[in-house]
């Protein structure tokens, strides 16, 4: 099969299409062939090993060369075959999944308890663009968050991958909504269901003297004591992602900001969806929001699978208004 590896720390360059031996499924795994999948920050990071403090941590990025070997959480497609102790999919059923790798890939193979039933009203190309985006915006409003029906939310960075799904999440939840994103994104985010939208080219959010329950940063450029300015007393930012550096950005400000959140009745946590060990009932609950008309991906750019450096070197450029997908 054809898959991207990834041998050494680089540029896209470093993203070697190759033929590789298609996987056989274990015992409880599920051999899935991949119809599209999605970029995410996440594969850059792994990319590029940045920042090196991210090398350096436990269960991190690698010291000198990647963990990762094929880049890709994502994938929506259909099951090609199944261990012998898989008993909830068949051959041809349309799944999709949230990986740690894998997923630039022709055929990959998922454990059973980490696949999911594809959302039916949902081509695969938009099923693909859906799991750690919605995934994230989930686990930070509900789990982290704890956002309640009536509550105020502000998402910064609403207009991104994430944001365009926290956006609709949290109004799913029963949250007023603001976003905050720049000009050329102002009427999109306010179609998908934010009550105001804040241009930060004209205004600073943590300035106009209005209160939020929930802050959801993802974008990141505002210090703990400005973000304080925009909570309500005993209000939550969830951080999500920030300004990212070569050597400690984003990991130092989010850390930082966690640990300096313990003086006071405000409330910082990190939305780790990586680690979260309930992906499959994520997704399910995902599903049921997006077949219900609640969520609908937003998708700015499509790519066949041969230009995945493409299209990550797009993403990195920061401008990408929803998800960047790929057709396998």
């Amino acid at each position: 099969m054809k898959a991207f590896v990834l041998r050494s720390y680089g540029p896209t360059s470093v993203l070697d299409l190759t033929d590789i031996d298609k996987p056989v499924p274990g015992d409880d795994e599920v051999l899935v062939r991949v119809i599209a999948t999605s970029v995410n920050p996440y594969d850059w990071h792994n990319m590029r090993g940045e920042p090196y403090l991210a090398r350096l941590m436990p269960g991190g990025l690698g010291l000198r060369t990647p963990k990762l070997g094929i880049l890709g959480v994502d994938i929506a497609g259909n099951v090609e075959a199944v261990g012998k102790d898989v008993t909830e999919f068949h051959p041809g059923d349309e799944v999709f999944a949230m990986l740690l790798q894998g997923g630039f890939a022709d055929y990959v193979c998922v454990r059973e308890s980490e696949l999911a039933p594809k959302p039916k009203n949902l081509s695969y190309e938009q099923a693909a663009a859906v799991p750690m985006a919605a995934n994230t915006a989930l686990i930070g409003l509900r789990d982290v968050g704890r956002l309640q029906p009536g509550q105020q939310v502000l998402i910064n960075g609403a207009s991104g991958g994430v944001g365009t799904f926290a956006v609709q999440i949290a109004r799913a939840l029963g949250g007023e909504v603001t976003g905050v994103c720049s000009t050329r994104n102002v009427d999109l985010v306010r179609s998908l269901g934010a009550s105001d939208v804040i241009d930060y080219t004209r205004a600073d959010f943590t300035r106009n003297g209005r209160r939020y329950d929930i802050l959801l940063d993802v974008a990141g450029g505002r210090s703990m004591s400005a973000c304080r300015r925009a909570l309500t007393r005993k209000g939550a930012r969830v951080i999500v992602g920030g300004q990212s550096g070569r050597w400690i950005r984003p990991m130092g400000s989010m850390i930082s900001a966690v640990a300096l959140s313990g003086f006071t009745s405000q409330r910082a946590a990190l939305a780790d969806v990586v680690r979260c060990t309930e992906n499959k009932q994520n997704l399910i609950a995902l599903t049921e929001f997006i077949e219900s008309g609640k969520i609908t991906p937003v998708i700015d750019r499509r790519y066949p699978f041969e230009e995945i450096p493409a299209a990550i070197s797009y993403l990195e450029r920061g401008h990408a208004p929803g998800k960047v997908v790929i057709t396998v």
